[in-house]
């Protein structure tokens, strides 16, 4: 019995996590759940998986689902708070976490977790985009076992040779191969994206996702922070990691050897099926997944990225080969961007100019503490915001 805290259970990651645990109640118990503000969504799960613990940031939020509980007669303990995400994330009782929260507001409990020694399920790309080194460095010392649930770096993962240790040329690895479908946005023409709306933006050919992750996906910036993520999971420099542009999104990601072999990973686009590779591994459990059609498919599509239609992609590369704090400074305006977008304050083609003018201003610096990090999150998200009221 495999027991789990739930960061993030109410979004897209933590739903599919707890549909694929509901399909396998007898090798996973939920210890804790949390949420941002979803308290009613929130108490259904807690109804379903009676965990120990439900963890709100909202305290309003948070009150109501108290009084849920005690109606329910559940034995849930309500939690709120930041300290909160954290003391489910390190609880001795828990053996792994799915990190699923969204943002920068993932990174200190999913830190935390791996301070713990715990297995992390990491959903959260913003953890090794802001605190790569930190993050990396604190896995390897307490002994956590690391596991990447997004799609591309959970295929990566499988393609790679089993008990890979982070040396390319020592695994007879030439390159990490990292597709992209290109989002809805491929094939617009460029006079156009000016005008695109955040309905638009959030329309996925392929993914169901969030809010955010669905913008980023349209301006390829969840590329971009894939490729930094893809850096520090598998030791990759930036010259070895290219990303390729697949529309079907049924390869999701491919590694190439130097024996001119390329291993790919594929599968419907289901979060699921990562999330169910990574509960279980190194065993596989059904996930509620339909086996791939090829039939059906037919073809696969490969096209270079644009990089002029997605300028975004370019500061990404930028801020990885930049280090110190910048892709810390990237991500945090690009955040601040996305919400303004998305709730038209901006255009869409000035998300890529707000974060490069917020480059411009906000100095780099080394990362030597969490604190670094924060510091630099700070003062991007205060200069992005001082962009928008211009």
């Amino acid at each position: 019995m495999q027991r789990l805290t739930v960061l993030g259970s109410t979004g897209s990651i933590g739903k599919s996590t707890l549909d694929v645990v509901a399909r396998h109640l007898d090798k996973y118990q939920i210890i804790a759940l949390t949420a941002q503000q979803q308290d009613e969504l929130l108490f259904e799960q807690c109804q379903r998986f009676q965990p120990r613990y439900a963890v709100l940031l909202d305290e309003a939020a948070s009150e109501r689902l108290s009084k849920r509980i005690v109606a329910a007669g559940l034995e849930t303990e309500v939690l709120c708070g930041s300290a909160a995400l954290e003391r489910v994330s390190t609880l001795p009782e828990v053996d792994a976490v799915m990190a699923a929260i969204v943002g920068a507001a993932g990174m200190p409990p999913t830190l935390a977790a791996a301070q713990a020694g715990k297995k992390i399920l990491l959903a959260n790309k913003e953890t090794l985009v802001l605190a790569g080194h930190l993050f990396m460095d604190a896995v390897q010392r307490s002994g956590s076992v690391l596991l990447p649930i997004d799609s591309e770096h959970n295929a990566i993962f499988q393609a790679l040779p089993r008990g890979y240790a982070g040396n390319m040329q020592a695994s007879g690895v030439s390159k990490i191969l990292l597709t992209a479908s290109g989002g809805p946005f491929r094939n617009t023409p460029l006079e156009q994206l000016q005008q695109v709306t955040p309905e638009q933006a959030c329309a996925h050919p392929n993914w169901s996702m969030g809010r955010k992750i669905s913008v980023d996906s349209a301006s390829m910036m969840n590329k971009g922070l894939e490729v930094i993520e893809a850096h520090w999971l598998f030791n990759a420099p930036a010259d070895s990691i290219q990303v390729v542009v697949h529309p079907q999104s049924v390869i999701h990601s491919m590694v190439q050897y130097v024996d001119g072999s390329v291993l790919a990973q594929l599968g419907n686009p289901d979060m699921r099926t990562p999330i169910a590779y990574a509960l279980a591994y190194p065993e596989r459990i059904e996930s509620g997944v339909a086996p791939l059609d090829l039939f059906q498919i037919a073809k696969l599509d490969f096209v270079a990225p644009d990089f002029e239609r997605f300028p975004c992609l370019t500061l990404a590369y930028q801020a990885l080969r930049a280090g110190g704090t910048t892709p810390a400074l990237m991500n945090a305006a690009n955040e601040v961007a996305v919400a303004a977008f998305l709730d038209r304050q901006i255009a869409f083609l000035d998300i890529p100019r707000l974060i490069e003018a917020v480059l411009g201003k906000v100095a780099r610096t080394e990362v030597h503490v969490l604190q670094d990090v924060l510091d630099a999150d700070a003062a991007a998200r205060a200069a992005a915001q001082e962009w928008i009221a211009q």
